[in-house]
């Protein structure tokens, strides 16, 4: 059985289709059997999230084509969006699917992150359970300063990546390659403008501020739609479930006067998550798993 392994880069364009078509198509055709699952793009943000699935080192040739082209057609010193950033492709995890383990992502991680610095010059830093270090593991703390302040961060000691020079690529500022469990992006926007409401229920609900042990979220601010969104990384779905953090985030916005308009999920998510949230609110008394026509049928042909 081969090993099959989810890697999903973040690359920082959301509003040219050309380009972000292009960097996925140079990962593809630079790797025979790596297949794209997904792309998402969102312009507010300017940044799309790519799904790939494939073996490790097919995996491993496929990003580096990836990020030669993104770094060619991405110049971080013209670029703005709602999301922080540090480089053209801001991270690229590995995450287990079938036959493979944390180690092997792990391993493929360091890999690449040697590979991108040598063939193209690009700082890299190692988080999640690719990280160096403790302090590298979250990747808030390799991101802050985005690539507006790469250069004076780089010049503390502290701060040198794991692979790569000391000072950022020009256009591309610096990568971030590691290796993790599932992680469901999912976000929720309001009916508000008012970026300080958003702020106040992500600071609520993220457990750096002592909220949900599993979940990483910020306040975005939505220009083309003229509302704010609680963005939210949820790392482990079922010890934190989806319904629970919209519930919570539903009711942080009413007590602020404020409705929830719609939440969307990025890239994609295990079925699991989706049944959890469906048992929750349909108030089902047994697990729906075995009663999805679609995977009796998987079953029966598999």
């Amino acid at each position: 059985m081969a090993a099959l392994i989810e890697c999903i880069p973040n690359v920082s364009e959301g509003r040219r289709e050309d380009v972000v078509a292009a960097i996925a198509t140079a990962a593809v055709s630079a790797a025979p059997g790596v297949v794209l699952l997904d792309r998402t793009s969102d312009a507010d943000h300017n940044r799309s999230v790519l799904t790939f699935l494939g073996e490790g080192e097919a995996l491993v040739s496929a990003m580096t084509a990836l990020v030669g082209a993104a770094l060619d057609a991405i110049d971080l010193r013209k670029h703005a969006g709602a999301h922080p950033r540090l480089g053209a492709v801001d991270v690229i995890p590995f995450v287990p699917v079938r036959g493979a383990t944390a180690a092997d992502c792990v391993a493929l991680a360091k890999t690449l992150g040697r590979t991108l610095a040598d063939r193209y010059q690009l700082p890299v830093y190692l988080y999640e359970d690719a990280a160096s270090r403790p302090d590298r593991e979250n990747l808030a703390n390799i991101r802050k300063g985005e690539f507006e302040g790469l250069a004076k961060k780089m010049e503390d000691p502290a701060w040198k990546p794991d692979f790569g020079p000391s000072t950022p690529h020009p256009s591309g500022g610096a990568s971030v390659v590691g290796a993790r469990a599932p992680l469901v992006a999912y976000n929720i926007n309001l009916a508000t403008a008012d970026l300080a409401v958003a702020d106040r229920i992500a600071k609520a609900i993220r457990h750096l501020s002592g909220g949900y042990r599993f979940v990483k979220a910020m306040g975005v601010k939505l220009e083309a739609r003229g509302q704010v969104q609680v963005s939210i990384n949820m790392t482990n779905f079922e010890k934190t479930p989806l319904h629970r953090v919209f519930e919570t985030v539903k009711s942080e916005a009413e007590r602020q006067g404020v409705a929830v308009v719609g939440s969307e999920i990025v890239g994609l998510v295990p079925q699991a998550a989706l049944l959890a949230a469906a048992g929750h609110y349909l108030r089902l008394e047994a697990d729906p798993g075995p009663q999805v026509l679609e995977n009796k049928l998987l079953e029966r042909l598999s």
